[in-house]
């Protein structure tokens, strides 16, 4: 019962309320249809009860059509309950599908486009949780050097992939009730061993040893937690980041490299031509919308595209649409002073051209109210007279920030960014001729003089 109707929003009360409904309505069809072939009366002189319970004092048809009515009035009733439920739920931030009422639910989530995110951080989940929302073929490739934390910890001691970014993805994606959510987000407080580990943490490294590998843990824990889409790693080997400072020295390490005080040159890893993991290089192929970002430019986004392979894949599939999601705030230690221009050059400069055709970045601007001296951050904005630098690319400006906290990215704001972008300039129904004619600046309203009609479809 848990499964089919997540506790603690109501769901169950109104789902009984709806299936009341449902069963009152097919007594009142099947009385009617039974009118139709014999008649059944209890006199009144009879057994009082069944006379009064059959409503053998109401004549036909207004019998049948006040059993009707009244299950109609139920199935009605508990719709509209489970729909109040699901508002409250979304506005929790919990997102659920009744398994039970599937039929009812929109086709576009299970036909809609293949969509892939790169990436890692914090970032990539807010990104998923609105991509859920509008199809369900979605493939998050992720980011496998963070070397910091509980991740950190249960890497070195363990020798497995860093479990922090699969737990935080997987539960993006999740359609579990959010008891089950929030315990895989529980993180162990007081001394000991289990300080600061998150259970979801520990959980995959116990999958990881009853299923004899890692990618299979996160396949069984997809399961455990109704995970619409696939979470992968961008590679399975112990791959360690590294940075070159302005001044020459060399940094080791993902956590540490934030925490420079000299401006960044350049990062790389070791090994330095490790294998993508097939599965996902086989998704980013097959993608008909591939997405980097939002999240930290030089230790989420970059080290998953500096694995050669995965690179690779994003740049011959020449038919998706292909997206770079810019940061709202620059992040102290790694772009400092950044606008969106310095993160597309920093991009191409580690990775070469051909990586997106779109960059979307924040239009609204009330953030930057917020921002106060001592956070050393600064809104990011478009230096619109650099954008000629780039003449292959589209700036795109777009409301993505949380109407709470325009600092954050909003999930379902983001997604509808890159849902109104694909069905502009793509779209399901849309030749892949189509596509490669924006990407070229050929196709009408393709180019920069059109950025506010572009704007306006956002």
């Amino acid at each position: 019962m848990d499964r089919w109707f997540p506790s603690g929003y109501g769901f169950r009360r109104w789902a009984i309320v709806f299936a009341a409904g449902v069963a009152v309505l097919a007594l009142g069809l099947a009385m009617w249809i039974t009118n139709f072939y014999r008649a059944y009366i209890v006199d009144s002189t009879g057994t009082t009860l069944l006379y009064f319970a059959t409503l053998q004092f109401i004549p036909h048809p207004w019998r049948e059509i006040l059993v009707g009515g009244a299950g109609l009035g139920l199935l009605v009733w508990g719709g509209l309950g489970i729909s109040r439920s699901t508002a409250r739920a979304a506005a929790r931030g919990k997102v659920f599908e009744v398994p039970a009422l599937s039929v009812m639910r929109p086709s576009r989530y299970v036909d809609g486009p293949r969509v892939v995110a790169i990436g890692g951080g914090t970032g990539m989940p807010t990104l998923l949780r609105g991509l859920k929302e509008v199809t369900d073929n979605i493939t998050a490739v992720v980011n496998v050097v963070d070397d910091g934390g509980s991740s950190g910890r249960l890497r070195r001691d363990l020798g497995i992939l860093p479990p922090g970014d699969f737990r935080n993805n997987l539960v993006a994606l999740a359609d579990a009730e959010p008891l089950m959510m929030e315990l895989f987000q529980y993180r162990f407080e007081g001394a000991g061993e289990l300080e600061g580990h998150s259970f979801g943490n520990l959980f995959l490294v116990a999958m990881t040893a009853v299923t004899g590998n890692f990618e299979q843990s996160i396949r069984e824990s997809s399961q455990v937690l109704a995970v619409r889409g696939k979470v992968l790693p961008a590679s399975l080997e112990d791959i360690e980041l590294y940075a070159e400072l302005q001044n020459g020295d060399i940094v080791r390490g993902e956590s540490v490299i934030p925490r420079t005080i000299v401006p960044l040159k350049r990062v790389f890893m070791r090994p330095a031509h490790a294998a993508g993991y097939p599965e996902a290089i086989s998704e980013i192929l097959n993608a008909e919308i591939i997405v980097l970002g939002p999240g930290s430019l030089f230790t989420s986004i970059m080290p998953p595209m500096l694995v050669e392979d995965i690179a690779r894949a994003v740049k011959r599939n020449t038919t998706a649409l292909k997206v770079y999601i810019c940061n709202v705030a620059t992040q102290p230690g790694e772009t400092d002073g950044f606008g969106v221009i310095e993160h597309v050059r920093a991009l191409q400069d580690h990775i070469g051209p051909g990586l997106f055709d779109y960059v979307i970045y924040n239009s609204n601007m009330e953030g930057e109210k917020l921002i106060k001296p001592e956070w050393d951050v600064t809104a990011i904005k478009l230096d619109e007279s650099a954008t000629g630098r780039f003449p292959r690319l589209h700036f795109v400006p777009a409301d993505v920030v949380r109407d709470d906290n325009p600092l954050r990215h909003d999930p379902v704001k983001l997604a509808s960014a890159v849902m109104g972008l694909y069905e502009r300039v793509g779209g399901k129904n849309n030749s892949t001729d189509r596509v490669r004619e924006h990407r070229n600046g050929t196709l009408p309203g393709s180019g920069a003089e059109d950025k506010d009609a572009v704007t306006h479809a956002l």
